[in-house]
């Protein structure tokens, strides 16, 4: 390897070091009380070096942010290509899976992007995130569109499908932290668990659950996308 394309390595490797420090400490101490400093002590760095990858502490939240969705675009676009072969439920699994796979960092996100949008801080940066959210609203909405032609789901307008789970999620996310129902849930993964299936399952008309429910011992032969 030459030296420039190892220079670029090590940059790019020290790049992710600070966005992990960052998201580290995010969920430690909140938004609110973590500074510059405290992420480069933890990757052991200047302050001045992690001007060199990001010009702000609002840059380096916003590329969490981007990351954290972009991760979802390549999750739904290996989901969307198993439904295309047979597997109806993969879009809605990738979706719930992603997002409720940590409800801690799901919900750091939620309010980092309300206060940088509400601070009018990096409005190049939220365009370009809403840019990539839009694209997996349509990639979901096109799979709800053919389920609906196929009379597997309930006729409404595509986005209700991509609106309900989002709002699923928003509720799961806030239930998991919820002190007031802290008394009530005594099993906060499972409820989670039953959440999402509750989703995977939203407007299923195809009659194939009742019909798996109905089967000796409860087995079923695989949820029908919804």
């Amino acid at each position: 390897m030459d030296k420039a394309k190892e220079k670029v390595q090590r940059f790019r490797a020290r790049e992710q070091r600070i966005l992990d420090a960052a998201l580290e400490l995010l969920l430690e101490h909140g938004e609110e009380k973590v500074t510059v400093e405290q992420i480069a002590e933890r990757v052991d760095i200047g302050k001045g070096t992690i001007y060199k990858h990001f010009i702000s502490k609002t840059e380096i939240y916003m590329r969490l942010l981007m990351d954290y969705e972009k991760s979802l675009t390549e999750r739904l676009k290996t989901a969307v290509a198993a439904a295309e072969q047979g597997d109806i439920t993969a879009p809605a699994r990738a979706y719930f899976e992603s997002r409720m796979a940590d409800p801690s960092k799901d919900r750091l996100f939620q309010r980092l992007e309300e206060k940088i949008i509400a601070l009018n801080l990096a409005p190049e940066m939220i365009q370009e995130l809403h840019a990539i959210r839009n694209s997996n609203a349509s990639a979901l909405n096109r799979v709800f569109e053919r389920r609906m032609e196929q009379g597997v789901l309930k006729k409404v307008p595509a986005y209700f499908y991509y609106s309900t789970y989002w709002a699923l999620v928003q509720g799961a996310v806030e239930l998991y932290h919820s002190r007031s129902f802290a008394d009530v849930i005594e099993d906060r993964e499972g409820l989670m668990e039953f959440i999402m299936d509750v989703g995977v399952h939203i407007g299923d008309v195809s009659g194939r659950r009742s019909q798996d429910e109905g089967r000796p011992g409860g087995e079923s032969a695989g949820p029908s996308f919804g």
